[in-house]
């Protein structure tokens, strides 16, 4: 019986070598940051790929409109030891009455689709081999694990210098002052054996910290990321530290003392959480999608969308660049393109989908210019992968007005205009009587065998897809 699980394995691996020398094999990763949208846009893909030639709308997918796709299903995933993505469950939450959003992306999981579809290649046709197969991997996981890859070069030192700069801001001060309490009579020199418990409570009130941030800040930039989306390291003692804020950090620690086991755990987090996170996935994924929630900073205030830029522009630092030649892919796969979203497009008119757009490329224009040198091909879009709303035109003092109809979370019914989104990021005062009257929505009531309404996934698709399926 192991044996014969041995050669199914090299089977299996045989045949992903034999997909990725003839470039028929994709690994595509999904992420984005908290609220973005991952599990539903993961789920919206795949249904739409499934419904494709049946109830789904995508006009821009040249493969669909050309007549040259035969199929898509899902097929068993080659990688074993990754969760499989719960698209069922996911469907079945959409699908119900009243429908919800399926439950956020927590950790790491995947799912294979095969896309049959015949080639438009001329040389294929002639010798009557023109029926190709894409085996596409979706890898969804969390974005927040992203924000730890700057980790790798940063000592403990380094790390908690940029958390003590980080505290100079009073309202991040505010929301710090349990854990601060809590250690303010350390001493770094101390022996870290009596300390063990008092280490995993303020490691547990710094994870508290991170999470307010998050939810009454609105910020992003929380590391160590593992902390509040710890996956399989829940309960590790590796997870159980924080940065040294009380202090000048010692140069040559004790290895027993107070400082050298939190800059011992915190090490061996790199180590075996944040390296072994690129070694095993990052770095053998091949396109890249990251949904960006642009709408949640602009209802909080200025520090919260300079934060969400600053993340982006440590995203961006972290993704391997460079065109993917098919020698490139057998031996050392590389993000060749990536592409950035505005999700929730529905949330706003569509008049105001440009000035999405431009909010989007103006918070990520740090890292472009750098993008662009290394060769990758890096695009913006404005979408929803599960259309929330309808629009409608009233009239408005003598003016014709688009007013978005859709259902909120509380199941009420609402008809507004959003206002008008700012097409770069606004100056402070825009929080001082913001126009902005955006609200969540809850998903359309449907059928679970139909295709969703989107805004755009087709054009995602034929980015993403377009040229593997020539």
């Amino acid at each position: 019986m192991l044996q014969h699980e041995r050669w199914l394995n090299l089977q299996r691996k045989a045949d992903t070598l034999w997909q990725r020398t003839w470039d028929r094999h994709l690994r595509l990763a999904v992420t984005g940051l908290a609220r973005s949208g991952k599990t539903a846009f993961v789920t919206a893909l795949i249904q739409q790929l499934e419904q494709a030639g049946f109830s789904a709308r995508l006009p821009h997918w040249q493969v669909l409109q050309q007549g040259r796709l035969l199929g898509v299903q899902q097929v068993v995933q080659t990688h074993q030891h990754i969760p499989t993505f719960g698209y069922s469950q996911a469907l079945s939450v959409l699908s119900s009455d009243p429908p919800g959003w399926p439950e956020p992306t927590q950790t790491l999981s995947e799912i294979r689709l095969e896309l049959r579809f015949r080639s438009q290649h001329l040389l294929r046709q002639k010798i009557g081999h023109d029926v190709c197969h894409l085996y596409l991997d979706i890898v969804d996981y969390p974005g927040e694990w992203l924000l730890d890859l700057p980790l790798l070069d940063l000592s403990y030192a380094q790390w908690s210098a940029q958390i003590r700069e980080q505290l100079q801001s009073p309202r991040r001060r505010r929301l710090a002052e349990p854990w601060l309490s809590a250690g303010s009579h350390w001493s770094a020199s101390q022996p870290f054996s009596a300390m063990v418990d008092k280490v995993k409570n303020i490691s547990a009130l710094y994870t508290q910290y991170l999470q307010d941030c998050r939810q009454q800040l609105g910020l992003q930039s929380i590391q160590p990321g593992r902390f509040v989306l710890p996956g399989e390291f829940a309960g590790a003692p590796m997870l159980q530290f924080v940065p040294w804020v009380w202090g000048a950090s010692p140069e040559s620690p004790e290895h027993d003392s107070l400082y050298g086991l939190l800059q011992a755990r915190y090490e061996a987090y790199k180590e075996h959480v944040v390296k072994q996170f690129y070694q095993k996935h990052f770095s053998g994924f091949d396109r890249q999608i990251v949904l960006v929630d642009c709408l949640q900073p602009l209802k909080v205030s200025h520090e919260a969308i300079y934060d969400l830029r600053d993340t982006l522009g440590q995203l961006l630092q972290s993704f391997q660049y460079g065109s993917s030649y098919w020698w490139q892919r057998l031996f050392s796969p590389r993000i060749d393109k990536l592409l950035f979203v505005a999700s929730k497009a529905d949330h706003v008119t569509p008049d105001q989908h440009p000035a999405l757009l431009s909010l989007l490329r103006d918070l990520v224009q740090p890292g472009l210019a750098r993008a662009r040198f290394e060769g990758v091909s890096l695009e913006c879009m404005a979408m929803a992968a599960i259309r929330s709303s309808e629009y409608h035109q009233v009239d408005y003092l003598g003016q014709p007005l688009t007013v978005l109809h859709g259902i909120d979370l509380a199941g009420h019914e609402l008809a507004l205009f959003p206002g008008v989104i700012p097409s770069r990021i606004p100056d402070p005062d825009f929080w001082q009587n913001s126009p902005l009257r955006l609200t969540d929505l809850r998903p359309p009531l449907w059928q679970k065998d139909q295709a969703r309404p989107h805004i755009r996934l087709d054009q995602v698709l034929e980015y993403l897809l377009g040229d593997k399926m020539q």
